[in-house]
């Protein structure tokens, strides 16, 4: 396998900056490996002595990495394997990364962002956090978000689109919510990709969207840079007020809105998004009713009449 590009991260000065939001934070990049987000989970089961440990989600679990992971940049500030302190780990490639329901998410370096967050986290309710990640993601990306030409819409649950007029919506990230139980707490593994430069010219065909479109020029650890505070404010607003604070902001980003949408829920098999309730659940009306939908995956089907 060729060895990944050497980047330089600068993590001290995040680090310093984010452990006053973050007592205890450590920051970690490597060279690559399968998932951040697995190696994350798994220090969280081995630290908490919870060998039968899953996520939020079943079946998204992918099997642990397997031997010592390569250090691209070695810092004082680094982690033992199995601490549960707040840790941000960054890989500059994924093998084995994974989105929602298992898809696989690639990554090479120098071309995309792809990193974890992990700390011990108790929220009221868990519902809408990761609408809420989107819209700290979306915000300090495109904090300009003009809804008439290009932006960065929100995608329900949790894609980072980019908006255009007269052009089909393009993935340019999403998120990935696990919780893990340790001991009488739990901890929240929040997992971000994020495609920032364009690895083919034909990307833009096949629906993939990139950050240099909006900023030329940037590249990975500059957008770790940009949207690492925002990030771990979001995940502490959130943990103290839930999901309200946020909602008016997604709205404003919803790409989904008025559009016909298929869902996997069988009792919703298509309808029209009308938006988000107060706890950040999908509204889809078919015919005279309004349907909740709360978890699964829905699709745009098109810009017709609604069934």
């Amino acid at each position: 396998m060729q060895e990944p590009v050497v980047q330089s991260w600068n993590t001290e000065p995040l680090w310093r900056e984010l452990s006053t939001l973050l007592p205890g934070l450590a920051i970690e990049v490597v060279a690559r490996c399968e998932s951040t987000s697995t190696e994350l989970v798994e220090r969280a089961r081995r630290s908490g002595g919870v060998a039968d440990a899953v996520p939020s989600r079943p079946g998204e679990l992918e099997p642990p990495v397997s031997g010592p992971m390569p250090l691209l940049e070695a810092t004082r500030h680094g982690r033992r394997v199995g601490d549960t302190q707040p840790c941000l780990l960054v890989a500059e490639q994924q093998t084995r990364g994974r989105g929602r329901w298992g898809r696989s998410w690639q990554s090479s370096a120098g071309a995309s962002l792809t990193c974890s967050l992990a700390l011990p986290f108790a929220p009221p309710d868990w519902s809408g956090l990761s609408l809420a990640i989107g819209v700290a993601l979306a915000d300090a990306l495109d904090p300009a978000c003009a809804l008439d030409g290009a932006h960065i819409g929100l995608k329900w649950p949790n894609d980072l689109m980019r908006i255009e007029p007269d052009a089909s919506p393009r993935k340019m990230g999403g998120i990935l919510i696990e919780s893990v139980p340790v001991g009488q707490r739990r901890m929240a593994v929040i997992g971000v990709g994020l495609n920032v430069a364009a690895q083919a010219v034909a990307d833009a065909r096949h629906g993939v969207a990139w950050l240099q479109e909006f900023a030329p020029g940037i590249d990975p650890p500059r957008t770790l840079a940009r949207i690492a505070r925002p990030w771990i404010e979001a995940v502490l607003q959130f943990e103290r007020e839930g999901f309200a604070p946020f909602r008016p902001r997604y709205e404003r980003r919803d790409c989904l809105r008025g559009r016909v949408v298929t869902t996997t829920l069988d009792s919703v098999p298509q309808g029209v998004a009308e938006g988000i309730d107060a706890g950040g659940a999908l509204q889809v009306r078919v015919g005279a009713a309004l349907h909740t939908v709360g978890s699964g995956d829905v699709s745009v089907s098109s810009d017709g009449p609604a069934p």
